[in-house]
């Protein structure tokens, strides 16, 4: 897709925005080194720098990592904060400096987790420095959070997941003192992340097994994350402290543009004043991803630029889909193509309801790190 190309399409196009990740830099390197694209790129990540430094209290230099290419780890979570948004901010700053495209003429925006927040940055709700404030001052006990915090993915291969049982089941093993565990994600109606204290992940294991009336499965990740988008965050008070940050907090009236798909909400729901009350619900509320897939697709978005270094579970998760649904009608459409989700049954039970679904396999995804490696500038 050339430049001009791009351009036509931004009005029926939505930018997704990534999150953090265990590896944050993708491509951002080539970007900084490019001799046409590196000034903006270091001017983004030199800003960004100051900004977490002007927080933490410790020096932080995000163009000398980035040229490094030394990857953040969960210690220096507040690095990988600050070089995700800058590296966003440089991207799209390269699309309209570079190629006169002007992200904001785009249809809609949506972001996972930290991806929201540099949403409503990019749609001019509110500055860099403001919006990195609120997530760096509370990034350490985020981090400390993190301590004997199990992430892990239920699925079900054919049946939707029981949502209501699932809740049961994490309230319950709540109620008994031994540790939190609850939804983080809603990634599609028969996948999900969910995130667990201590050994709270092994009696959930056990005890969905027993409720759900369908074969579930449970995959756990090595690695510790930052429980945000769960109630584990109230142990340090991480959402009434974002509220309480959030007073003093400049800008938040104006409406975004291009508009916001929240994650919190899973529908358009920012205005010109309410941004302080979904940012205070997107610390602790579960990401509605599979709500944002549906909507994008419903809205007839035709492309879907991602935003950010090396993009994952966006893409992916649309990937899958798309997948599932090109399997199942193999090509064909009509009623020829509804009978056959039959085999794919959290599949058949969204559809014909939501046939916006069989769009999937037709959204063109760009990868904008990619596709700004790939042109010749003007």
């Amino acid at each position: 897709m050339d430049p001009q190309q791009l351009k036509q399409r931004l009005p029926n196009a939505a930018l997704a925005f990534r999150g953090y990740n265990v590896t944050n830099l993708g491509r951002s390197r080539e970007l900084l080194t490019h001799p046409v694209y590196g000034p903006v790129v270091d001017e983004e990540l030199r800003r960004a720098s100051r900004i977490c430094a002007s927080v933490t209290g410790r020096r932080i230099d995000l163009v000398d990592r980035v040229r490094r290419g030394r990857e953040t780890t969960l210690k220096t979570y507040a690095d990988a904060v600050g070089l995700v948004t800058a590296m966003e901010m440089a991207q799209l700053r390269l699309l309209r400096e570079q190629f006169y495209i002007d992200y904001t003429a785009a249809h809609m925006s949506f972001g996972y987790s930290l991806g929201e927040i540099a949403a409503l940055v990019a749609g001019g709700v509110i500055e860099l420095d403001e919006a990195l404030r609120i997530p760096l001052t509370l990034a350490p006990d985020c981090v400390a959070l993190a301590e004997g915090v199990t992430l892990g993915i239920l699925f079900s291969r054919g049946e939707e997941l029981p949502l209501d049982e699932i809740r049961r089941v994490c309230l319950r093993i709540n109620a008994e003192g031994q540790g939190v565990i609850a939804v983080s994600a809603y990634l599609s109606p028969n996948s999900l992340l969910i995130m667990g204290q201590g050994t709270t992940m092994d009696r959930f294991d056990q005890q969905i097994r027993r409720a759900c009336p369908h074969p579930v499965h449970l995959r756990r990740n090595t690695r510790r994350w930052p429980p945000l988008h769960t109630p584990i965050v109230w142990e340090r008070c991480v959402s009434d402290r974002a509220a309480l940050l959030m007073h003093t907090m400049k800008g938040g009236f104006t409406a975004p543009k291009p508009q916001v798909l929240s994650l919190v909400t899973g529908s358009i729901s920012y205005d010109d004043y309410n941004c302080r009350e979904i940012i205070h619900g997107w610390t602790d509320h579960p990401q509605r991803l599979w709500d944002a897939v549906y909507e994008t697709l419903a809205m007839g978005i035709d492309t879907l630029v991602h935003v950010g270094p090396e993009p994952n579970i966006i893409p992916a998760t649309f990937k899958r889909l798309a997948d599932n649904v090109a399997a199942q009608t193999k090509g064909s459409f009509g009623m020829r193509a509804l009978s056959a989700v039959a085999h794919r049954r959290w599949l058949q039970a969204v559809l014909p309801a939501r046939t916006a679904l069989l769009r999937a396999p037709a959204l063109e995804h760009v990868i904008l790190e990619d596709w700004l490696l790939a042109q010749k500038p003007v």
